[in-house]
């Protein structure tokens, strides 16, 4: 007899969407400071659920999400560390990562995105939209720091405008990804399609 195991997508869908959208909306639609709030979720929803759903995808042979929730969860926790590390460990030197750091951060993180939604392309429409829409937004933070780094005389205004913006397509990427999840979830209890997608 064989044990039918959980799906552990939702779990990594609703870490990353949930932890994207509040991102998002505090520190960039809003332009609040990244705070503690955003570091607990970082840590532990964004990054901890996404590892572990990573690992049970491992256990059920799914190289995609393997590579995807554990990669996701673990970009969390560098950018928990980013945000934390110069600010703790002063006394050896440490400084904050450079606007072009940031730039070649979000870069990398925009190609590796780029390139794992072409592995969604035999997927459902919402998770070719979540990966899309995540490359998009690392391209659009890629862009706010280069322009940070090699334009200083750039107006705050301009910056502030085109900060929203990254704002409101993280809001419209995390959303995505809980639209997801919970049509994942719903559907199954339902044994039925509730949440087309």
């Amino acid at each position: 007899m064989s044990e039918k195991s959980a799906n552990p997508a939702p779990l990594g869908l609703l870490g990353f969407g949930m932890t994207t959208i509040l991102l998002n909306f505090v520190h960039n639609a809003q332009l609040g400071p990244v705070d503690a709030m955003i570091l607990g979720m970082g840590l532990a929803y964004g990054g901890l659920a996404q590892v572990i759903a990573g690992i049970m995808e491992y256990k059920k042979g799914n190289t995609f999400g393997t590579v995807a929730f554990t990669s996701y969860g673990l970009f969390w926790w560098s950018f928990v560390l980013l945000s934390l590390l110069p600010k703790y460990y002063f006394f050896i030197g440490l400084q904050s990562p450079s606007d072009e750091a940031m730039a070649a951060y979000f870069l990398v993180w925009g190609l590796f995105t780029l390139l794992m939604f072409f592995g969604t392309l035999k997927s459902n429409r919402v998770l070719q939209f979540v990966f899309i829409s995540l490359a998009t937004l690392f391209f659009l933070l890629s862009a706010k720091s280069a322009i940070l780094a090699y334009n200083p005389s750039i107006s705050s205004e301009m910056i502030d405008w085109f900060t929203r913006i990254i704002g409101i397509e993280g809001i419209v990427c995390g959303f995505s990804a809980f639209y997801l999840a919970m049509a994942q979830v719903i559907n199954e209890v339902h044994e039925k399609t509730i949440m087309p997608t």
